[in-house]
């Protein structure tokens, strides 16, 4: 075992061992994501392959590999292909095709820049919050708790990897037969109240016909509750951080979970920039994309404004369920927010153009969540502020590296994929949705849920998030998920009722096996798909 806590300076992500070999998986990465979201309509979870490559040169004889050895160095490696894998599939790929079905191609590099300030704006945003109040490094993350588990489980052996494999086979073997192992790892050590909320949506979304005689989907109630939940979940963020007394950042050198590395007045701030840049990219769109041709001023400026608005709220909806969940519903959230563009009268192009730059930036919210918790958990027994931000900083610079490949690999390749009709499956979905409008009992469902979203949200409070967790469970298909998390959090129960406290560590390593395991199935099952497709 190498000690990485004597580390002084945190390793860089564009010294040469790092950035040549991000740049060779963050090409693999984004054939990857975007092979598998164009034939399955999914994104992988390609972290796991990063993790294992770097471990792999750590064995190889000779200076230059050695430098593999050092977590923090794994931790960029699995960063950056992450990143280029979901920037992508669901960040650039999925944006484009929303023009090129919609029957105008002049509109796809607009679409595509667009797409990318999107992107990079939600990736900055989560680094300005990330061990905040508002996300904190200590909540659950559940894939980035598999990440980071992996690559201690390659440095230290013993009974930690053992238990992680056995973990991840059982995980795969499960997976096998069909039972959600990522559901039921994640629920060892999410947050139980939102995963019990997550876990009855998942129950309700499944057997809503056999249950209520109505496909909840199909009469938008699943969004009307989410809007609800969404516009209190909002709220309750700001009413957080401009509270008379801000939180400030501890002054102790524990890092640990007992004190964050960004206070209040850092959230603010960010959440000020991030505004404003989303207002700005708005309006690059809007010239670009000729939106301004087809609107008044008065439109226009109330379309920039949504946009901008949209995108944050999409972008809380999604890190706060991929934070308790590690599930997100990021189409689901995108065509709320087309509704209600809908419903504001915007015109077709323009909803064509609104729906892609929403749906740029929530999955990559989410993924760098994961990567940064997954650091988080690296570098907490370092026991110093300043190594964590340098560090969470250079996960960024990795990231971006991923993101910037992935942006160049789409811009080569995407014309290859819609000269044979490969396009995500979900854009199939907004364009449709698009052409067709929204009548006026759509309008009184999402206003009618609404309310009973906003109360559980509301009930529950900021930190258990129970009515978008709630909602996020109603806009997922996979009952099997629901028996799997409330099954999970059962088991937890009566461990910690039986056993007290000193399992919570082995349930977490298992739990990450069990992640792993279906990510690892996933992937190859994905892959072999995929390429027969």
């Amino acid at each position: 075992m190498t000690d990485h806590v004597s580390e002084s300076k945190h390793p860089r992500a564009f010294e040469p061992s790092v950035f040549v070999l991000n740049i060779i998986l963050a090409v693999l990465g984004a054939i990857i994501g975007m092979q598998i979201i164009t034939t399955l309509g999914v994104t992988p979870n390609t972290s796991l392959i990063g993790v294992l490559v770097a471990i792999a040169l750590s064995r190889i004889p000779g200076a230059v590999f050695s430098k593999y050895r050092s977590i923090h160095r794994q931790n960029l490696v699995q960063s950056n292909i992450s990143c280029s894998t979901f920037a992508a599939a669901n960040s650039l790929l999925l944006p484009i095709g929303i023009p090129y079905l919609f029957g105008q191609p002049d509109l796809i590099i607009p679409m595509l820049i667009g797409a990318t300030m999107g992107m990079l704006i939600d990736t900055a945003m989560l680094y300005w919050f990330f061990d905040s109040r508002v996300f904190p490094g200590s909540a659950a993350w559940p894939p980035g708790v598999a990440a980071a588990e992996a690559i201690y489980a390659g440095d230290q052996g013993g009974q930690r990897a053992k238990l992680l494999v056995w973990g991840s086979i059982i995980g795969v073997v499960g997976s096998f037969f069909k039972i959600p192992m990522s559901a039921l790892g994640t629920a060892f050590i999410g947050n139980i109240w939102a995963l019990a909320m997550f876990g009855i949506g998942l129950l309700l979304r499944g057997y809503s016909t056999s249950l209520f005689g109505i496909d909840i989907n199909k009469l938008y109630i699943p969004h009307g509750m989410m809007i609800g939940a969404g516009v209190i979940a909002g709220f309750q963020i700001l009413a957080l951080l401009f509270k008379r007394r801000a939180h400030k950042v501890t002054t102790e050198n524990d890092n640990n979970g007992s004190g964050y590395t960004r206070d209040d007045q850092d959230v603010r701030k960010g959440l000020t920039n991030g505004f404003v840049l989303y207002v700005l990219a708005a309006v690059v769109l809007a010239i670009l994309g000729g939106v301004y041709t087809v609107m008044s001023v008065t439109q226009l400026i109330g379309w920039v404004i949504f946009a901008a608005v949209a995108c944050i709220l999409a972008e809380f909806i999604v890190g706060l369920s991929a934070m308790h969940a590690g599930w997100f519903p990021a189409f689901a959230t995108t065509l709320i927010f087309l509704v209600l563009g809908i419903l504001l009268g915007f015109p077709p192009v323009a909803l064509a153009l609104l729906v892609g730059f929403i749906a740029s930036g929530g999955p990559a919210f989410a993924d760098a969540g994961y990567d940064l918790k997954a650091g988080w958990m690296l570098r907490k027994d370092c026991g110093d502020h300043q190594y964590e931000r340098d560090g969470r900083w250079q996960q960024i610079m990795a990231a971006v590296t991923g993101s910037i490949v992935a942006l160049v690999m789409v811009l080569f390749f995407y014309k290859v994929y819609f000269s044979q009709n490969l396009v995500p499956p979900v854009d199939r979905v907004f364009v449709a949705t698009i052409k067709a409008g929204i009548d006026a009992s759509v309008v009184q469902n999402l206003l009618i849920w609404s309310i009973p979203g906003a109360i559980i949200q509301l009930l529950g409070g900021s930190k258990r998030q129970m009515g978008i967790m709630l909602a996020t469970g109603l806009l997922i298909l996979n009952p099997n998920a629901g028996y799997a998390v409330l099954a999970g959090l059962l088991i937890r129960v009566m461990v910690k009722r039986i056993k007290g406290s000193e399992y919570d560590t082995p349930m977490t390593i298992l739990a990450a096996g069990f992640i792993a395991g279906d990510a690892i199935y996933s992937f190859v099952n994905s892959a072999f798909r995929a390429k027969w497709k």
